[in-house]
């Protein structure tokens, strides 16, 4: 009798055992889990990215502002943001004009390496299109309702938008295309509709020409970041000219930026204050501007890829999704015809949660669940292999003491 309760003990002894071993190996787990998804995510507010790039110059003597404005479009796209999500005005008289001697063809650098016009621009706004009331409209979002998708800045609250302009401009106005001017107060009234609509999380305006300043010098809406390339009565200068092409091809604000933004990947940890302080008057010849009164964040907190790059938030869903995947999957890993998508909107909505889940969305949801649920059961397996042993040792530890 004393031989049997001695080993009762033990096995309650080894059972506590295995229950503390996995229960500490499991939180262990979903603990490390936690803070590598805190590290690996953005903690930028906003979910989404835009760019609207303007170029309101015409002719060809101002190839250097579609220059300007085709090398922006080239580096928010290969940062990552689609070209369903960038906006690109042209006067798009340049590529094709009888006097380009490189037809079809734009370059910023006189040794011609890199051609920016090629098959894979979308020019949004093209020619007479590009207005100040146009310009507006997309801003603002008042437009008909036959207005095309792909013509309308689509933008929410959480949207960080890089709005670039070049072209010719003064003392609070700048030229389209020497037919009409935008003001300073006409910007910084659309931007303030955005606010009120609530279209924006946060703006980088940028804008190359003279006395570019004061261009966003009435700006009274919050969360913009605002940079120019002059003061006022500065002028903005080209930086250098081909001689086969025969006009400057780059003018020198957006020649440093574009420098210092090659070194940019979509993972890179430079920030706005490090572009900021790249500007010298040695370089760009003029007194470069940056108002941040507005601006909530400070720049060395603000990261280039916020406005130049594209972020994708991915939301982890809880470990019961993961148990209706494997629950709906039949012994072959075939899909069953069951209703996974009522189940799982019935375990929302018994958490308070009223949603309803599409099945793309189901789709993404049960991919990432199923990569947690294999990591979870592994290391619970792990924890529960070391168990057994534990278990195992003592019981024949009890049993040869008992003898």
């Amino acid at each position: 009798m004393k031989s049997i309760i001695s080993i009762f003990k033990y096995l309650l002894l080894s059972l506590l055992l295995v229950c503390a071993l996995a229960d500490e190996t499991i939180t262990n787990s979903e603990s490390s889990e936690n803070t590598e998804s805190e590290s690996s995510f953005s903690t930028s507010s906003h979910s989404n990215n835009w760019a609207v790039l303007v170029s309101t110059s015409r002719f060809w003597f101002n190839y250097r502002h579609m220059a300007n404005t085709l090398s922006m479009y080239r580096t928010v796209k290969r940062l990552g943001i689609p070209d369903s999500q960038i906006i690109l005005m042209l006067a798009d008289d340049v590529a094709c004009n009888p006097r380009n001697a490189f037809p079809g063809f734009v370059f910023n650098n006189q040794d011609r390496q890199l051609e920016l016009y090629g098959d894979n621009i979308e020019v949004d706004y093209r020619g007479y299109e590009v207005t100040v009331e146009n310009f507006i409209r997309l801003l603002t979002d008042r437009w008909s309702e036959d207005q095309p998708r792909s013509k309308r800045l689509l933008t929410d609250e959480n949207s960080n938008i890089f709005i670039y302009m070049t072209g010719h401009g003064g003392e609070d106005f700048l030229k389209f295309q020497d037919a009409e001017e935008i003001t300073s107060y006409d910007i910084a009234d659309a931007f303030e509709q955005m606010s009120e609509k609530k279209r924006y999380n946060e703006i980088l305006f940028m804008i190359d020409t003279c006395q570019a300043n004061t261009m966003y010098s009435k700006f009274y809406s919050p969360n913009i970041l605002a940079i120019g390339s002059s003061e006022l009565d500065e002028s903005s200068y080209s930086h250098h000219s081909d001689t086969e092409i025969g006009v400057a091809v780059i003018d020198r604000f957006t020649y440093y930026n574009l420098e210092f933004l090659e070194d940019v990947d979509k993972d890179s940890k430079l920030t706005m204050q490090d572009l900021v302080d790249s500007y010298t008057f040695e370089k760009i010849h003029s007194n470069a501007g940056v108002r941040t009164d507005l601006f909530k964040r400070n720049l060395s907190d603000v990261l280039i890829t916020d406005f130049f790059g594209n972020i994708q938030k991915t939301v982890i869903d809880d470990v019961e999704d993961d148990i209706l995947y494997i629950a709906n999957h039949d012994k072959d890993g075939k899909d069953q015809e069951l209703p996974k998508l009522k189940i799982h909107n019935r375990l929302l909505e018994s958490k308070g949660t009223k949603t309803n889940i599409s099945s793309d969305n189901q789709t993404s949801i049960i991919k990432v669940g199923l990569g947690k649920f294999s990591s979870l059961s592994l290391n619970s397996l792990g924890a529960v292999g070391a168990s057994v042993i534990a278990l195992v040792f003592v019981f024949f530890v009890g049993k040869s003491l008992s003898l």
